[in-house]
């Protein structure tokens, strides 16, 4: 059993958090948002992540893990201090590191000799040695600084911690990288030990690489749909190849949240105070943004003029099992919608509320009288929903899929018209017999 620390109860520094307490660790987590940590200590949970309430209620049942707002609480007794604040995006796209420059100085009061400095927060390559030298303008004391990139996906970030593809640790000693391996010695995860700037490049690195497939098969799917192709065809075709493989070959209306959209950009700026313009991922980010008005440009060319249009904005989210809209697509698509004079109504099964728009729990209720509907996150509640609902329940069937989450076939027979993403449209089935009399 080790003592840690870990600075930050947002996502990362939280999932970390209550992750080590269940390998036995005795684990104290800090933030200055006082109504936060209350909650948490109370066993209240804040984020939607499938098993974290439970470790996190049982772990402080255990009493291995406790939470406060004092930092002087947690960090001299502690052998690792974890750093899991945010790095949020500066207006030209490069990480903001104020946070994690604020943390390091506060600790650097605090921190005893030995003591593993771990940085889990997202930052660009040269920071580990940055974060080295803040600390030593507080403290004499010797100190490892480690990079230790996290990889959690949400809506599975409890089995990514446990049971992830890899862990990289970046150290510039040999024995420090070995005693955080140690701390982690109950998880059977691969573990590669490199230096500090390369751990900071996988991270970006990854990121890109997997926007980098979103981008190119939503592209691939635009060419279908001009040629008449099925994208999913062609995805499931391309994915045999194990050189490329079936992940994140998924067309739709683009990727969200809070670390693809952020971490690109993050990257694009890193590679321009280089000297070398990233070409391919500005690119993919221009896409990005271009697919996020996909369902927009549809609806446009179906109807003309969107006024006056009720529209029922089908999931929040920007993926399922999180309900985190952080550069979701449904929102800058609600917007778009409200300028054009459409009045959208949304339903999520998570996520409560975003501003400016009305929320329901009820997909029966947001369909009710719609004009027409726009999915926008493959929620279960969403691609389960019998067929006949919009059948029944809408104003007029009409249904643009950004996640491609009903199979084209499934419509066969059926007065629903289904505009996807790469695929054929289908007319419904009154439109087919109309134009055959024709």
């Amino acid at each position: 059993m080790r003592k840690i620390a870990v600075i930050g109860t947002g996502y990362v520094g939280l999932v970390t958090g209550t992750c080590l307490a269940s390998l036995g660790h005795e684990v104290t987590c800090v933030d200055i948002d006082e109504e936060r940590i209350s909650s948490l200590q109370d066993g209240c949970c804040p984020l939607h992540e499938p098993g974290l309430p439970d470790l996190l209620q049982s772990s402080l049942r255990e009493k291995r893990l406790r939470f406060t707002t004092i930092l002087k609480e947690a960090i001299p007794q502690a052998e690792a201090i974890f750093i899991a604040v945010g790095t949020p995006e500066n207006k030209d796209g490069s990480a903001n590191l104020s946070y994690l420059k604020s943390a390091v100085h506060d600790l650097s009061h605090y921190v005893g000799d030995g003591t593993l400095v771990i940085i889990k927060s997202t930052v660009p390559p040269g920071t580990n040695k940055q974060v080295q030298s803040w600390i030593q303008s507080g403290t004499e004391r010797i100190h490892h600084v480690i990079s230790n990139p996290e990889f959690l996906r949400e809506g599975s970030a409890i089995n990514d911690f446990f049971y992830g593809d890899r862990m990289i640790i970046g150290s510039s000693d040999v024995r420090a990288g070995q005693r955080l391996e140690e701390i982690y010695s109950k998880i059977k995860t691969p573990i590669l030990q490199t230096d500090p700037l390369s751990a900071e490049m996988i991270k970006y690195a990854s990121n890109a690489f997997l926007a980098t497939k979103i981008s190119f098969i939503n592209e691939i799917s635009s060419v279908c749909e001009e040629l008449g192709a099925d994208v999913e065809q062609v995805a499931q075709g391309m994915g045999m190849d194990v050189r490329i493989g079936e992940q994140f070959l998924r067309a739709g209306i683009g990727y969200g949240g809070s670390c693809f959209p952020k971490d690109t950009k993050a990257l694009v700026q890193v590679a321009k105070e280089t000297g070398h313009p990233f070409k391919l991922l500005s690119t993919v980010i221009d896409v990005n943004e271009r697919q996020k008005n996909l369902l927009i440009e549809k609806a446009r060319k179906r109807y003309g003029s969107l006024r006056g249009k009720r529209v029922a904005v089908l999931g929040l989210a920007f993926k399922p099992n999180t309900d985190d809209v952080r550069e979701s697509p449904a929102v800058s698509l609600i917007a778009r919608l409200q300028e054009l004079g459409a009045t959208p109504v949304a339903y999520d099964p998570v996520v409560k509320r975003i501003p400016f728009c009305p929320v329901t729990d009820s997909i029966h209720e947001v369909l009710k009288g719609a004009d027409f509907a726009m999915v926008c996150t493959e929620w279960p509640s969403i691609s389960d929903l019998p067929l006949e609902v919009y059948e029944n329940t809408m104003k007029e069937p009409v249904l643009f899929d950004g996640r491609n989450c009903y199979a084209r076939e499934d419509f066969e027979g059926r007065n629903i018209e289904y505009h996807s993403v790469g695929r054929k449209t289908y007319r419904g089935i009154h439109a087919n017999r109309h134009r055959h009399r024709l």
